[in-house]
Order: C-alpha cells, then structure tokens, then sequence
C-alpha cells in the first residue's frame, strides 16, 4: 500500500512539473527591451569611381646626373694621387700627377722644330724679296721669281705645321696633372702611385654631388604602349628611402633605339633634389591602358584585427563595416580599393576604431 502511494506521489510530482513547464511555454515571452547602439559622429564623403592608369612596375638604378672617367693620354708612371674614394672635390683640383718626363720632351722636339720652321721662313722671305727685285731690273728670269716664292710659301705652311704640333703637345703635356671637371666627389680610385697610365685606361671616376637619376630599362613592347616623351612625369619610389614615400620622376634623356641584347630602351628620370646614394635601387611605374577603380580617403581605412575595413552608411543611415582589398596609394592622399566597395557608398571618415554594427550615423 505504502508502495503504490509512493508511486502515485511520484506520478503527481511528476506531472505538475510537466504541466508547470507547458504553463511557462505557453506564456507570452516578454523580450528584453531591444539595445540601441550608441550614435556615432564622423565625416562623410562617397567612395568614387574613377578612371586611372593601369600601370607597369619597373626597376632601376640610382645614378649621379653627371658622371666622369678620368684618364690621361700619356703613357707613363704616376707620381701621386691626392685624392680617395668619397673625398669631396673642386673643379681645377689636382687629383693624380703622371711622370712629365716623355710629354714635356716631346713638347721641347716640336718647340724645337717650330724655331727652325721660323728661321727657315726668314730666310725664304728675304730670298723670295731679292728675287723680285732683281726681276724689276730684268736681272732675274720669272722662273727664278716663282721658285724662291714656292719656298717662301713652303716654308710659311712649315711654321703652321710647326705651330699646331706645339700645341698638341702642350695639350698631352698637360695631362700629366690630372685635374676634376666639375664639383663632386671621387665614386672610384683606379690607380696607385708606380701604377702605369696609358692612353684609354680610366684612373679615377667622378660623379656630382648635386643632382639624381633613377634609370630603367623599358622593355620595347611597353615602350610602344606608354609613349614616353622628355619632360613626362612618372611615379618613382626609392627602397632604401621609405621616408620619401611617392616622388616624381621627370624624362630627362631616353635611347631613341632598344639595345639590340635585351631589347629595352634606357630612360633616366630627374629626381628631385634629395640626398641619395649612388648605386640605390628604385622603382618607376610606366602607365599603359586605363582601368575602372574605386578610390576613397587615406583616413577612411581601418587597420583592425588583421582586416582592412572601411565603415560605411547603409540606406537606412546606420554603420556598417566592410572588409576591402586596397592597392596603390595616389599622391593625393587618395587610396585604390581593389574589391569590397562598387563606388557611391557613403563612407565614414577619421574613425580610430570600427563603430558597433546598426549605430546610428550622424555627419560631422
């Protein structure tokens, strides 16, 4: 009995508590009252849609604007260098010193030849003056006359020979100081004082101080493509100077043919004036075709948790985020947006982090 009471007790509790859960589900469920985001303010502006230049990334060599291989036209030994690699120099500044020895008494042989050439042509004036007088008093025949006038003449064109190979050699004599051409500094020391300078050798290789070139090689496909003209302006970046960021690069000199080896026209672009090394690599894009891009505000982009997000307003005027895809960024502070925006979306500006999801958007 006692047992069969204990069943039904069981039974009972067993079903009020089935019959208090249906009550519970049956009942209204009083949602909580619905959360609001807070409002946020920002500045606004539209995601454009523009045309830009497809273009074509290339590499290249930081050179001085000019450049200069010194040698000599003496074949002789050099006596001192008063210069090193880096060593600022002035233009008309000693740098090397070749023996004299063989210039200088190659320039006393034609001082030499050129006073006899002067005696000689004395002598055949004075000769060539009696000769006509003496044909004033038929004393003399005009085959006489003409004779002492063609050594005059020969002796004459004897001193200018005489003359010009003075001045050549006091022109080979000279090299014997070699001197700078212009301000700027030693990039190469190729000789040592006993080293043998000889006609075609370089000794010494002088770049200017003031003044850049990024030079590339443009393939000839491109070349055709880009139409490249002196005085265009192209984007150049430096490697080993990120400080830079973006510069612009003008043609200054470009081959009129392609190098028969690889094809390529070498263009050099004037850099602004900067302090770069020589030798620095760089980069110029070349623009070819144009292209259909999105393009909004550097500061619209958000840099979070790894993702790339730009915050726009939807229609109904509330945040949302997007994670796009960015590419190059344009010197007007302007930033490609290669996918997630499709243009005209109404995006949010200067935000520090992104606002929660539905907040209401309120422009500054």
């Amino acid at each position: 009995m006692k047992k069969t009471r204990r069943i039904f007790r069981l039974t009972g509790l067993f079903l009020l508590l089935v019959t208090t859960g249906l009550v519970a589900c049956g009942k209204p469920h009083h949602e909580e009252s619905a959360y609001s985001p807070p409002a946020v303010t920002a500045r606004l502006t539209q995601a454009e849609l523009s045309e830009l230049p497809q273009e074509v990334e290339l590499q290249g060599t930081v050179e001085a604007r000019q450049n200069a291989a010194l040698s000599a036209r003496v074949m002789a030994m050099v006596t001192a260098v008063h210069v090193n690699a880096g060593d600022q120099v002035a233009r008309g500044q000693l740098l090397i010193e070749i023996d004299p020895q063989a210039s200088e008494g190659k320039l006393a042989q034609a001082q030499g030849a050129l006073s006899q050439a002067r005696a000689a042509l004395v002598l055949a004036e004075r000769n060539y003056q009696r000769f006509k007088a003496l044909a004033d008093t038929q004393a003399a025949s005009e085959l006489e006359v003409d004779m002492a006038r063609m050594q005059f003449e020969q002796a004459a064109g004897a001193v200018g020979q005489a003359e010009g190979a003075v001045a050549a050699a006091s022109s080979v004599a000279s090299d014997a100081r070699v001197v700078s051409p212009f301000n700027g500094r030693v990039a190469h020391k190729m000789v040592e004082v006993g080293d043998l300078a000889a006609p075609g050798r370089p000794l010494m290789r002088i770049e200017s101080v003031a003044g850049r070139r990024l030079t590339v090689a443009v393939p000839e496909s491109l070349m055709h493509q880009a139409k490249l003209q002196p005085g265009d302006r192209l984007r150049v970046q430096i490697d080993s100077r990120p400080d830079l960021g973006l510069v612009d690069g003008t043609v200054a000199e470009m081959t009129p043919g392609a190098d028969p080896a690889s094809h390529s026209f070498q263009v050099k672009l004037d850099l602004p004036s900067v302090d770069l090394t020589t030798g620095s690599a760089g980069r110029a894009w070349i623009p070819t075709q144009t292209r259909s891009t999105v393009l909004v505000p550097r500061e619209a982009i958000l840099r979070q948790g790894g993702l790339t997000l730009v915050v726009i307003r939807n229609a109904e005027g509330l945040a949302s985020s997007r994670v796009v895809t960015v590419g190059r960024q344009l010197p007007d502070e302007k930033i490609e947006v290669l996918s997630g925006l499709t243009g005209g979306e109404t995006v949010l500006l200067g935000l520090t982090t992104t606002p929660p999801a539905g907040a209401k958007v309120e422009a500054a």
